[in-house]
């Protein structure tokens, strides 16, 4: 079963929109940690920045090895915390370009919901500005 609600953490929002505003020259990404209650709402309380290892500009990949470390991370701060913690998604910006997913998210979105279907993707979009609105930072999730 899909869940039902994201829940996003306000320090959690922080830390991803500073990591999306720390270069405007390349997109960046990161792992978001946290637990599905049992009524499949997701509770993101947790962050891991991660290093690029595409290094086209307009690319992010999370390699075997970080997200391996993550879901360490995650089980860390299970024993710590006393509550379930796990990898639930992943985010990234889009530096100057439109909040909606490109072709390469969809397609690697998808292979993650393949695995879990409550894997939830997160973009930033910065360094732009909506014309009629004036607003200069989207977010969206999918």
């Amino acid at each position: 079963m899909a869940l039902s609600c994201v829940y996003l953490a306000a320090d959690v929002y922080m830390v991803c929109l500073q990591h999306a505003l720390s270069t405007e020259k390349e997109e960046v990404m990161g792992l978001l940690l946290g637990e599905i209650d049992s009524k499949k709402v997701a509770h993101i309380s947790a962050v891991v920045m991660l290093r690029r290892s595409d290094k086209r500009k307009d690319r992010v990949e999370i390699s075997p090895e970080q997200l391996t470390n993550a879901a360490i991370q995650a089980d860390k701060l299970t024993h710590e915390l006393g509550q379930p913690m796990r990898v639930l998604g992943w985010y990234h910006s889009h530096p100057h370009i439109t909040v909606w997913p490109s072709h390469v998210d969809v397609r690697t979105q998808a292979m993650y919901q393949m695995m879990d279907e409550c894997f939830v993707g997160i973009i930033f979009s910065v360094f732009t500005e909506d014309k009629a609105t004036k607003v200069s930072f989207n977010c969206s999730y999918y």
